[in-house]
């Protein structure tokens, strides 16, 4: 079955987990795709799980705690074995069952959650690697199809007046309160929704990439179903 990735020239889709980590992202490449069909009841373990805030991390403990369905356990298998991949790899994959984030409502001209869309920044060389098992998808964005925030006209005069400091610091400002990550899609953006089961790897903006970070958003939840998501 053709998969629905392969003709978008944002995406690369691999077959493994080795190529996953060590395909190199290149020219407007910056999304790296696992591409699977995964079997196994994910919706048990999200079920037999306790919420115990928005955002609640799974332990391996957890999970090795639940008394499963053949199915069920299919699954438990599936999330334990990601999660031993990424952590060979030196990765620190964290298992969330997610009720819903924190949103950022403060000032009424731009968003700084993880709703808007944005791209994720470190000191150092690395990437985001991130799986939804169940619940809605994040979406991912080409480029060339949105604006940065701080750059359209009418926000970045509101953000002047909120610095409302020494023109030299703006930029620092900007950085400082993570508004400079974010991005507004133009009106003809068409967003690429990740899927359930596939294991992804995001371009994060470091000091040695070479293409440009992978902009990004979380879905939102649908309503009384909670999202199983494995990220690092």
């Amino acid at each position: 079955m053709k998969n629905p990735f392969s003709d978008n020239s944002q995406i690369s889709v691999v077959s493994n987990f080795s190529e996953l980590v060590n395909s190199n992202f290149q020219g407007e490449m910056n999304a790296l795709c696992w591409h699977r069909n995964l079997v196994g009841d994910f919706k048990e373990i999200v079920a037999k799980l306790e919420l115990k805030e928005n955002i609640t991390e799974v332990s391996i403990e957890d999970l090795l705690a639940l008394k499963l369905s053949e199915k069920g356990s299919s699954a438990r298998e599936i999330i334990l074995k990601d999660i031993q991949l990424l952590t060979d790899f030196r990765a620190s994959p964290a298992l969330n069952l997610l009720k819903c984030y924190e949103r950022d409502d403060e000032l009424d001209f731009i968003s700084t959650d993880v709703y808007s869309f944005h791209i994720d920044r470190s000191p150092i060389e690395t990437d985001t690697f991130l799986c939804t098992y169940h619940g809605a998808a994040s979406d991912i964005v080409p480029n060339d199809q949105v604006e940065q925030k701080i750059l359209i006209p009418e926000i970045r005069e509101k953000l002047k007046e909120l610095h409302d400091g020494p023109e030299a610091e703006f930029e620092t400002f900007l950085e400082e309160y993570f508004f400079d990550l974010h991005y507004q899609p133009k009106p003809n953006a068409k967003p690429v929704n990740l899927g359930l089961g596939h294991l992804w790897r995001l371009a994060v903006d470091h000091p040695t990439q070479k293409v440009l970070p992978c902009i990004h958003r979380a879905p939102i939840e649908k309503d009384s179903e909670y999202r199983l998501l494995l990220i690092c």
